[in-house]
C-alpha cells in the first residue's frame, strides 16, 4: 500500500473543504441492494430513499459500501463485481465526493464472499492445522489481489480471536485456534500478505470474541476474564496485528467487565476503544464497528444513540446500520455535533483517518479496477495454492481400527450425513460411492434409512458440520451414534470444526477438514483413498463431555 509521505497536506485541504454533514457521511459503510450501480431495487428506496446504488452514493456520499451475497445480491461473478465497483466509484466522482472504500468479509473457508471462479482459500483454523505461516501470507496475498481486481480494497479479515471456548457458536473455524502464540504468528502473516496485495486488512473482533458461547448477532456476550487473562489469551494476536501494521481493527459487540466496569459493549466503550486500543496499545489506524444491526450492540440503546456512542468511544467507521436506519443515525451524529456532545474536532479526527486510509490505498488517485488484474482472478496457480493448503490441513484425530486409507479393492462405500452429496461427488472420482443425504438435522426416519443403507458396506463415511451445530441439532449426533452401533467400518469427516468428536468419542476413525469448500472435500476424498497423507495437527484443545481434555492441542504429534 502507498506511503503517506507528502499526503497530509492534501488530506487537510480535502477535509477543510468538507461540511460537517460530508464528514459524518464519510464515517458510514452501507450495504446496497442489487448487482449493478444503475439498477433500481425497491429495497434501496425503503432503506435510503433512492432507487439505485449509484443514487445512494451521489445523494448521501457515504465513506464506503460493504458487499454481501444472499439477500443483497451484490456478488454474482468477478466481472459483474468489478463493473459494480467501477459504477459506484464513477458515481462518487461525478457527484464530486470522495472515492469509496469498498469492503467485504473475505476470511476464507466458512466466510467467503467472492463467488467462483474466484479462489476459495481454506479458513483460519484449517491453515492453523498446517502450521505454515508462509502459506497464510501467500494465500492472503493472492486473495488481496483478487479482491483488488474486483474493486474491493477493505477486507474484514483476519479473525484475531483466540477460540478458547469449544461451544463458541460464531467464531470456531474462523479463528486460528486456541493457542495465543500460534494465533499471533498467523494473524500477523495474514495482515502482511493482505496489505502487500493492496488491500487494507482488519483484525477482528477487539478486544476478543473467542471465549464465549454467545453469538453477538443474537445476544450480548459477556467475557468474564480478569485483566491478566485477557492479556495472556486475547491480546497476543491483536498485538501481533498492530505490530504488523494492520490498517484497521473491528470492534466486537461484547462486554468485558475487567476492561470496562460500566459493562458497555466494547463498540460503545471509551475505556476499551480510546483508553486501551488507542492510548495503551498506540493504534492510530481506522477502527470500524462490527455490523450495527446486531443484537449485541442494540440491546441497551436505540439505534440513534448507538452511532453517537460508538463515535464517542473512539471508532471511525459505522458499519451496516439496521435496515432503514442510516438517515436516523446520520442525523443523530449531526445533532450531537450541534449540541456539543460530539465535537467537530472529534468528527474531523475520524474523517481524517478514513481519508488517510483511502490515500494509503491509492484511491484518491485511481479508484477503478484494472482489466488485466481481473483476468487473474481464479488463476490456476491460485487454485493450486488453495488445494495444497487444504491437503495440508486434513487432520486424522483417530483411526484405531486402521481403516484408512481404503484398501484398493474397496468398492462398496456409503457416504451419508450433512452435505454427503458434495463429499460423495469428490469421492466418486476415485471409488464408487452410494450417497444418502440426510440434511443438517435428520429426523429419526432419515437416520433409520441411513443405518439400513450402512449394513454390509466396506466403509461408511458420515459427514458432520458444526455450522449446523451438533448440540442444538441433535440429529447429526444421533446419526453417527446409530451408524457406529451397526458395527460397520465408520469414518466421520467433520467439515466444520473438529469439536464434534466430543459428541461421539467412540467412533473408529475421525478426520477433520475444518471446511466444506471444494478443495477441502477433495482433500478429504484424497485422504480416504490414500492419495493424501493427513499432516494437520489440532490447532485447538478438544474437551470431552466431562470437560476434561479429550484431544490435546497439537494432536497427533506427526
Amino acid at each position: 500500500m502507498n506511503d503517506l509521505t507528502g499526503g497530509d497536506s492534501r488530506l487537510e485541504r480535502l477535509l477543510d473543504a468538507m461540511s460537517p454533514r460530508d464528514k459524518a457521511a464519510q464515517l458510514f459503510v452501507l450495504p446496497v441492494h442489487g448487482d449493478a450501480a444503475h439498477a433500481a431495487d425497491p429495497r434501496n428506496r425503503a432503506w435510503y430513499g433512492v432507487d439505485r446504488p449509484a443514487d445512494l452514493v451521489a445523494r448521501h456520499r457515504p465513506g464506503g459500501i460493504v458487499y454481501f451475497g444472499g439477500e443483497h445480491g451484490n456478488l454474482r461473478h468477478p466481472r459483474q463485481i468489478a463493473a459494480l465497483s467501477d459504477g459506484l466509484q464513477r458515481a462518487a466522482r461525478d457527484a464530486g465526493t470522495l472515492p469509496l472504500l469498498l469492503a467485504t468479509d473475505q476470511e476464507g473457508g466458512a466466510v467467503t464472499r467472492l463467488p467462483r471462479p474466484a479462489t476459495r482459500t481454506p479458513g483460519a483454523m484449517a491453515l492453523a492445522a498446517a502450521r505454515d505461516a508462509a502459506a497464510v501470507r501467500d494465500l492472503a496475498l493472492l486473495t488481496a489481489r483478487e479482491l483488488r481486481a474486483v474493486g474491493v480494497t477493505h477486507a474484514y479479515a483476519p479473525v484475531a480471536d483466540v477460540n478458547a471456548c469449544a461451544a463458541n457458536p460464531v467464531i470456531g473455524v474462523r479463528s486460528f485456534g486456541s493457542d495465543p502464540r500460534l494465533a499471533a504468528v498467523l494473524t500477523a502473516a495474514h495482515v502482511e500478505g493482505s496489505q502487500a496485495g493492496g488491500v487494507a486488512a482488519t483484525a477482528k473482533h477487539f478486544p476478543g470474541h473467542g471465549d464465549t458461547a454467545v453469538d453477538s448477532h443474537t445476544g450480548v456476550p459477556v467475557i468474564t476474564h480478569d485483566r491478566d487473562t485477557w492479556e495472556r489469551l486475547d491480546l497476543p494476536p491483536l498485538r501481533a496485528a498492530l505490530d504488523a501494521g494492520v490498517a484497521s481493527v473491528m470492534t466486537g459487540h461484547l462486554v468485558v467487565p475487567a476492561l470496562d466496569p460500566a459493562g458497555l459493549p466494547a463498540t460503545l466503550s471509551r475505556p476499551v476503544i480510546t483508553g486501551l486500543l488507542r492510548d495503551t496499545l498506540g493504534f492510530d489506524g481506522v477502527v470500524v464497528t462490527d455490523a450495527l444491526d446486531m443484537r449485541g450492540v442494540r440491546a441497551r440503546f436505540g439505534d440513534d444513540r448507538v452511532a453517537v456512542l460508538a463515535l464517542k468511544a473512539g471508532v471511525d467507521l459505522l458499519l451496516k446500520p439496521p435496515a432503514g436506519r442510516f438517515l436516523t443515525q446520520l442525523e443523530a451524529v449531526l445533532a450531537a455535533v450541534r449540541s456539543g456532545e460530539l465535537t467537530e474536532e472529534r468528527l474531523h479526527a475520524s474523517a481524517r483517518r478514513v481519508l488517510r486510509l483511502k490515500h494509503r490505498l491509492g484511491l484518491l488517485d485511481d479508484p477503478f479496477t484494472d482489466p488485466a488484474a481481473l483476468a487473474r482472478v481464479g488463476a490456476p496457480e491460485h487454485l493450486a495454492a488453495a488445494r495444497r493448503a487444504a491437503d495440508r490441513a486434513v487432520t486424522l484425530l483417530t483411526d484405531r481400527d486402521r481403516l484408512l486409507p481404503l484398501p484398493p479393492d474397496a468398492r462398496d462405500l456409503l457416504v451419508t450425513g450433512c452435505g454427503a452429496a458434495a463429499l460423495g461427488a469428490e469421492l466418486d472420482r476415485r471409488v464408487p460411492a452410494t450417497v444418502v443425504e440426510t440434511g443438517p438435522d435428520p429426523a429419526p426416519g432419515r437416520v433409520a434409512g441411513a443405518v439400513a443403507a450402512a449394513r454390509g458396506r466396506d466403509l461408511v463415511v458420515a459427514v458432520t458440520d458444526r455450522a449446523w451445530d451438533t448440540r442444538t441439532r441433535p440429529g447429526q449426533a444421533a446419526l453417527v451414534t446409530a451408524l457406529n452401533a451397526t458395527g460397520a467400518p465408520l469414518v466421520v469427516v467433520a467439515v466444520g470444526d473438529p469439536y464434534d468428536i466430543a459428541r461421539f468419542p467412540g467412533v473408529p476413525a475421525f478426520l477433520a477438514t475444518y471446511s466444506r469448500t471444494t478443495e477441502a472435500l477433495r482433500a478429504a476424498a484424497a485422504t480416504l483413498t490414500g492419495h493424501n497423507i493427513p499432516r494437520g495437527r489440532l490447532p485447538v484443545t478438544i474437551p470431552g463431555p466431562d470437560g476434561r481434555e479429550l484431544y490435546a492441542f497439537g494432536h497427533p504429534d506427526v
